[in-house]
């Protein structure tokens, strides 16, 4: 039997061969231009899912955290708040006036003087100096200062100066103090901030 020959006296396999050859330099070409970026593009693609679920892990876990942080916002206004009782954003010169006298009429005392005084300013706060002369007794000026120690607003009693009096029995000294308190400064919005 004789052996079947093609492409010029050659075998048939020889064909089969160069077919094979020619597609896959044609599959080679085909994957590096076609199906190569494609693979980089889903690579790709891939990280930036992983990263988005890892973002989505860290959400959930701020989420189950939430409550907490709103637990830590209410309780943070609520020092705030307190702390606006102590050092508060403004002068509120009628209700300190209106304490301060009734402070004094608890303990009868004659006063002299009560004059505020200009602001002081400082980095994040305002000193308030208020001048106060007074007449009474020694006793009753100390239940006066424990008195102002107990009002939520800090008052420092500053160059204090007592002399005695001998005219009367119910008024037995003088006092010239400085009371002084402080207003917070609220920083300056971008909103009310002087423009250049």
């Amino acid at each position: 039997m004789a052996m079947q020959t093609g492409l010029e006296g050659r075998p048939w396999w020889h064909g089969l061969v160069i077919g094979a050859l020619v597609s896959a330099v044609i599959l080679g070409v085909a994957w590096w231009w076609l199906l190569s970026p494609m693979y980089d593009r889903i690579e790709q693609q891939e990280t930036h899912l992983e990263e988005l679920q890892q973002d989505i892990i860290e959400g959930r876990a701020m989420k189950q955290k939430l409550p907490q942080f709103r637990e830590q916002v209410r309780t943070l206004e609520l020092e705030l708040d307190k702390l606006l009782r102590i050092l508060p954003a403004r002068r509120n010169t009628p209700d300190l006036l209106r304490r301060v006298r009734a402070l004094a009429e608890q303990g009868d005392f004659g006063f002299k003087r009560f004059t505020p005084k200009g602001f002081i300013e400082r980095e994040f706060y305002s000193e308030w100096p208020i001048a106060i002369n007074l007449t009474g007794t020694y006793h009753n000026l100390a239940m006066f200062f424990d008195r102002i120690s107990r009002l939520s607003r800090i008052i420092n009693i500053e160059n204090l100066r007592i002399s005695a009096l001998s005219r009367s029995r119910d008024e037995t000294i003088t006092a010239s103090f400085t009371a002084k308190t402080f207003v917070y400064k609220e920083p300056e919005s971008d909103e009310t901030a002087p423009k250049p």
